[in-house]
């Protein structure tokens, strides 16, 4: 017999897989071009930084001070949001397709970023990652959110202006100041 739960790891799945298989034909980088012009935290988050490096593994959100590194490890199917802000320090968070228990789930990680980034001048913010794996709408609504037999959005082609606005519209800047780049598979160090 199977139960909701087991349904809908399998529907979960099955996005992933199909994701994945549009991610391997999705090569190089590509740089979104610019358009005309409160959640409660769910989870822990990275803690702030004065050190050198802060490792921000799957759903957290954390930040370094100027000159400080932001480690993500194991970026396989996920995106990184880092927010270059102007005084030189680094805020950033690791979306995962699927939430790791006790993190942040991908349609809070924004607001979670946001309210870390606060009232503070945002130089840029960078999105890198499985590009190919993500639709825009997994900002919005987790694929673990939706109820048993809706259709989870599968995304038919890498869509970086979909995400460079969903992550603009998530975070409240201008979409001019977000950039998309595909480098799925391994760590990734922004400094």
């Amino acid at each position: 017999m199977t139960t909701t739960r087991t349904r809908t790891r399998i529907r979960a799945m099955a996005v992933l897989a199909a994701a994945l298989i549009l991610q391997a034909g999705a090569a190089g980088a590509a740089q979104a071009r610019p358009l005309p012009a409160a959640h409660a935290p769910a989870a822990s988050e990275a803690a702030s930084s004065r050190a050198a490096a802060l490792r921000i593994t799957e759903g957290q959100v954390g930040e370094v001070g100027p000159g400080g590194t932001l480690l993500y490890p194991a970026v396989t199917s996920c995106l990184t949001v880092t927010v270059r802000l102007a005084d030189g320090g680094l805020v950033g968070a690791h979306a995962s397709l699927f939430q790791v228990p006790g993190e942040y789930r991908s349609d809070r990680i924004l607001a979670a970023l946001r309210d870390r980034v606060g009232t503070r001048a945002v130089r840029a913010v960078e999105v890198r990652g499985a590009v190919g794996a993500w639709h825009p709408g997994y900002f919005t609504t987790a694929i673990e959110s939706y109820p048993e037999g809706a259709e989870v959005p599968v995304p038919t082609r890498p869509d970086p202006d979909g995400l460079a606005r969903a992550v603009a519209d998530g975070l409240g800047q201008p979409r001019d100041e977000v950039t998309v780049h595909d480098l799925p598979d391994g760590d990734q160090t922004v400094k």
